[in-house]
């Protein structure tokens, strides 16, 4: 395993007592894991300095009262027992233990004194959070943070350690069972099946190519689908539109029209197809007998939006009305028609992930 500092890996697989927990483990100590920028010796293994400052787990916070002794107040705790004191303290006092709390959404004036047992689940881990944030540490470990809470405050805190992660820049690695958390979260995804890892890449490329059966099963045939962020507009578009130069004439673009059952054709220049914008039928159908024999370069509308091959699904989703957009040219850097987005292209794309999967 090579983790990116400043990311988030995340390790996985189908069953327990496969070795996950021991990874972490082993991220701990610094061994059979290479880290890139962080200080490590020439043996492989994590200097004592970054030892110190590694391995802070959340999971006791998120299940399991008694993991607090009940005599401390919490923000005690942040401070004595996982804080780096030289960096929690100073003229401030225990402002910076507040603002810790103030960093995972709880009220330092009304939680700073709370016990544990006062905390719903939900709060004793985002105190953990918080504490492990409290080390300073360049590397922070989770074993099954948020396999404890219900669905709601689950997906609430993964959103956190998200928004968490990209604000403080912080290499994290925690264990999970959960698919859906693993590819919200990761920005690279450990498989282990019997000890061995299986596969180790960038989540986009684990839902589009697994490594095998076994991580073709637990990720799901169509999660892929249920991803939008990962699908390019270059994965679902029409390769082959229809398409006409601009010296063509107007009865001609109409015959092409109607002879497809459709409503607008894309205009090209070139043997790049460089891109020169739409014609619609509904513009033809307005002119005159007369002008059947007039170019449609002077018809070329700029009344259309376009996108990227890169651009993923996601993002055409959020930006664009394609209950207006009836087509959506999908051109390269180079502004040349490399396909065409419709209507029907989207739904049965969208549709895609409530496909049963075909066994065998």
């Amino acid at each position: 395993m090579k983790l990116l500092e400043g990311k988030v890996a995340v390790v996985t697989g189908a069953a327990r007592g496969i070795g996950k927990a021991i990874a972490l483990q082993f991220a701990k100590e610094g061994a059979n894991v290479a880290f890139t920028d962080l200080a490590i010796d020439e043996n492989g293994k994590a200097t004592e300095a970054e030892i110190a400052a590694l391995g802070v787990k959340c999971k006791g916070y998120a299940s399991n009262a008694a993991d607090f002794e009940q005599t401390h107040e919490v923000v005690k705790r942040i401070v004595e027992e996982f804080g780096r004191i030289d960096i929690l303290v100073n003229n401030a006092g225990v402002s910076c233990v507040n603002e810790l709390l103030d960093m995972v959404n709880l009220d330092p004036k009304v939680y700073s004194n709370s016990y544990p047992c006062q905390l719903s689940g939900g709060q004793r881990q985002r105190v953990g959070v918080a504490r492990a944030f409290a080390t300073d540490s360049d590397l922070i470990l989770m074993d099954e943070p948020f396999s404890a809470l219900d669905p709601l405050t689950r997906e609430e805190l993964q959103d956190e350690i998200v928004k968490l992660q990209k604000e403080y820049e912080k290499t994290i690695v925690f264990v999970t069972h959960d698919m859906d958390e693993a590819i919200k979260c990761a920005d690279k995804i450990c498989f282990i099946q019997n000890g061995t890892v299986i596969q180790f890449d960038k989540t986009e490329e684990i839902l589009r190519h697994p490594a095998n059966d076994y991580v073709e099963k637990f990720v799901g045939k169509n999660r892929l689908w249920g991803n939008p962020k990962y699908i390019h507009a270059s994965d679902i578009m029409c390769k082959e539109p229809y398409i006409l130069s601009k010296d063509r004439t107007v009865i001609q673009a109409l015959q092409v029209m109607r002879q497809n059952a459709i409503n607008s054709i894309l205009i090209t220049e070139g043997k790049t197809r460089e891109f020169q914008g739409i014609v619609w039928l509904e513009d033809l159908s307005k002119l005159d007998v007369q002008h059947m024999s007039a170019s449609i370069g002077d018809m070329i509308s700029s009344d259309y939006v376009s996108v990227f091959e890169e651009s993923s699904l996601q993002e055409i989703i959020d930006e664009i009305d394609y209950y207006k957009s009836g087509i959506i040219p999908v051109l390269n850097e180079r502004r040349e028609l490399r396909g065409v987005l419709t209507k029907s292209i989207l739904l049965s794309t969208l549709s895609k992930r409530y496909k049963k999967e075909q066994e065998g």
